[in-house]
């Protein structure tokens, strides 16, 4: 009597069957990653802008400001080009009175003391949400991963 080796047909589509399923498992799993890294780095990028404004004040020894156009979802720093965020992201800006030069666009003013005139910018991404705060008497900026508005 001899044996056959190798594998049966059955075997070999279980086999085929559970790689599909894992493929599609980590194709899910990595659309979700890529769009937490999106808002991460948008994020990230703002708050650079922002640092950079705060610390061209300072050095200048003259007011510094960062605009926002939310519904251009842009931002410009001084003497830096516009930035645009990602397709799909939404933002909400929260500033002095001062700083919202029209109902779509608002701004962050940094003095040469390095204070502020302070706010909040939240960053919105498919169920995702990244706040930066801005603090008003030291200027500080900084940035928090949130779960809700």
């Amino acid at each position: 009597m001899s044996r056959r080796t190798g594998f049966t047909l059955i075997e070999v589509l279980v086999v085929l069957v559970m790689l599909a399923v894992l493929a599609g498992t980590v194709a899910f799993n990595m659309s979700g990653s890529l769009k937490a890294t999106k808002i991460r780095a948008a994020s990230k990028d703002l708050v650079a802008a922002l640092r950079y404004t705060r610390s061209q004040a300072v050095m200048k020894h003259e007011e510094q400001r960062l605009m926002i156009n939310v519904t251009d979802k842009s931002y410009i720093a001084p003497g830096k080009p516009r930035v645009v965020l990602p397709e799909g992201m939404e933002l909400k800006v929260f500033a002095a009175e001062s700083e919202i030069p029209s109902e779509d666009t608002a701004g962050f003013r940094f003095f040469s003391d390095g204070s502020s005139t302070g706010g909040r910018v939240t960053l919105i991404y498919d169920e995702r949400f990244w706040r930066i705060n801005v603090a008003w008497l030291t200027g500080e900026i900084r940035l928090f991963k949130d779960t809700e508005i």
